[in-house]
């Protein structure tokens, strides 16, 4: 990874190359020897006012040869991405598939950022002024409202997730904060406060996916001086990586509550994986929201409906808890630039898999990741584990 930030004083080219050139340093692998690099990035042409982000990746970094693409699908276009080098290894199309993940976010006005993340949401909704962090505001109130629940239990997924960000080099935020002081920050949309949110952020992420036999995730984006001394050899196997879509227009959905895309991805990791719940020992979930936290746990079934809040204020999702959630920040803390958010997520289970996570390590075998697209359009599922 890079450092994710608000401000970086880099452009988007050279935050994936400086992604792609430590995930290749990391799994000891030549550029030119790639069969695939796929290249995930929301809204460049936006953003940053360019555009074919994968061919001038796979010029700077010597990959000459390669079959190479750019997957964009919003929010979740990391993982989208991840899983196209998944299928591309695993259907014997390519031996090793670089997967990049980037926005640079900070150069836009208020304006425009607001207008390209506003545009994710379904046409209909859009043209009346929904936003995401409206469609975020009544999700949360419905829930603390059906639930019972008390503004804390949001504010708990902040403070639990700042808590592990500050423990994390690589997070935009790096300090802590109290439950109390979510509560007192900044109404977005009643009862989300400024603390409930994520930020806009730059910032990219880097994967390298190779064929052993199997389908492998072999090194994730670290300095190559750091290989001997944090385990770099060590490779880590994709049991599963699946997709599914869900209702895009959220006045549609019978339950605000219930993001479909989730589920349906999630049931389908497990049974691919052919493991369960109970076998997950760490999990990445996407909080762009701090109620997606709680929303995107009951849906993947570690917790049943109205669960979630009680076992974050008990502390069962914290890095000493039964389930650890979120170890490296999350977007939350961690940073969202949009299309590396889904590969930073796999980055942070590989280290916590290989047990390179300095400060925030977890005891684990096996991983979780989900990431979502708009407010549960569309969501990747992927597990993750220590390789035999």
């Amino acid at each position: 990874m890079t450092r994710f930030r608000g401000d970086a004083d880099a452009t988007i080219h050279t935050l994936l190359e400086t992604a792609a050139r430590r995930a290749l340093g990391d799994a000891s692998v030549a550029a030119g020897d790639l069969d695939a690099v796929h290249v995930a990035n929301m809204a460049a042409e936006a953003f940053d006012g360019v555009s074919g982000l994968h061919n001038a990746l796979t010029a700077s970094i010597g990959a000459h040869g390669a079959q190479a693409d750019r997957v964009e699908n919003t929010s979740a276009s990391g993982a989208s991405a991840f899983q196209r080098g998944v299928q591309a290894v695993a259907s014997g199309a390519a031996d090793s598939a670089l997967v990049v993940g980037g926005e640079r976010m900070s150069d836009a006005s208020t304006e425009t950022a607001t207008g390209v993340i506003g545009s994710i949401v379904h046409p209909r909704e859009h043209a009346y002024g929904v936003t995401l962090p409206s469609f975020g505001g009544l999700a949360a109130d419905t829930y603390l409202r059906r639930h019972d629940a008390p503004y804390e239990a949001l504010a708990s997924v902040a403070a639990k997730n700042h808590a592990n960000g500050a423990r994390n080099e690589y997070a935009q935020f790096q300090s802590e904060i109290s439950v109390a002081e979510a509560a007192d920050s900044p109404r977005v949309a009643d009862p989300l406060r400024l603390y409930d949110c994520c930020p806009t952020t730059d910032g990219a992420a880097a994967v390298l996916i190779e064929s052993t036999g199997e389908a492998e995730s072999q090194g994730a984006g670290e300095d190559e001086s750091e290989n001997e001394s944090e385990g770099g050899d060590s490779a880590v196997t994709v049991r599963a990586c699946e997709s599914a879509v869900g209702t895009h227009a959220v006045a549609e959905r019978d339950d605000l509550l219930h993001m479909e895309s989730v589920a349906s991805a999630g049931e389908a990791a497990f049974a691919a994986a052919d493991r369960d719940r109970d076998d997950v020992d760490v999990a990445c979930i996407h909080d762009a929201f701090t109620v997606l936290e709680l929303l995107e746990l009951e849906e993947l079934g570690f917790y049943g409906a109205g669960e979630a809040w009680q076992a974050t204020i008990d502390g069962e999702t914290a890095l000493d808890g039964a389930l650890p959630v979120n170890p490296g920040g999350g977007l939350k803390a961690r940073g969202h630039p949009l299309g590396a958010t889904g590969v930073s997520q796999l980055v942070e289970l590989v280290w916590q898999l290989r047990g390179d996570a300095d400060g925030r390590q977890v005891d684990c075998e096996t991983g979780l990741a989900v990431n979502v697209a708009g407010f549960g359009n569309n969501a990747i599922c992927t597990i993750l584990e220590v390789s035999a």
